[in-house]
């Protein structure tokens, strides 16, 4: 059997080209893959406070691995601001149609053979809901601390985001997201000495 060369890594790899928070000043601008690396050892660590603490019995090395890929199709659509793409029910189901296409371009890239195994780490699987909630978890957990270390170097920029943030981790009732919150958040308001 002869494979044809595939696009699909050296597209994935453009992820580092992709800036964050587009519509904010940063004092230090957060790529695609930066984000994704933080959002899936924040996801793997909810994984384990949910089998350690509250008897869940959830693979936590595919939680992480969803979480790698979890915002990979912003490769071709870019990382669109969230008061935009949230501004109203329309834009809203747009751009969720327009994520699909984008990852559904991405799996076109890969040989036929691997295509199935990538589509269910990209397109969320019913049977995963309670992994992709964690996933979604742990990205506004990963925006959180974006929020208070540009709000720690003087950005005042992110400061009704980091109550965004707070309100919406609040209203996702998870307690493993409590717990991550109680034990592991106070720590990035530390300087190194303080830690």
């Amino acid at each position: 059997m002869e494979f044809l060369a595939s696009n699909f890594f050296a597209m994935m790899m453009r992820m580092k080209y992709i800036n964050r928070w587009g519509l904010m000043r940063n004092t230090r601008y957060e790529s695609l893959t930066e984000h994704s690396l933080e959002v899936a050892m924040i996801a793997h660590a909810l994984g384990v406070i949910h089998n350690k603490r509250f008897g869940g019995n959830i693979n936590t090395e595919r939680l992480a691995l969803i979480a790698v890929y979890h915002d990979a199709n912003e490769i071709i659509t870019g990382d669109l601001p969230t008061p935009v793409k949230y501004h109203n029910d329309q834009i809203k189901q747009a751009y969720k149609h327009i994520e699909k296409l984008a990852s559904k371009s991405l799996i076109e890239l890969l040989p036929e053979d691997m295509a199935e195994e990538y589509e269910q780490i990209l397109f969320p699987q019913q049977q995963e809901a309670f992994l992709w909630e964690l996933v979604k978890a742990a990205d506004k957990i990963s925006a959180l601390i974006k929020c208070i270390e540009e709000e720690r170097a003087g950005n005042t920029e992110f400061v009704k985001a980091k109550l965004a943030q707070q309100q919406a981790l609040k209203d996702m009732n998870l307690k493993e997201v409590d717990v991550f919150l109680e034990e592991f958040i106070p720590s990035f308001c530390k300087t190194l000495d303080e830690q």
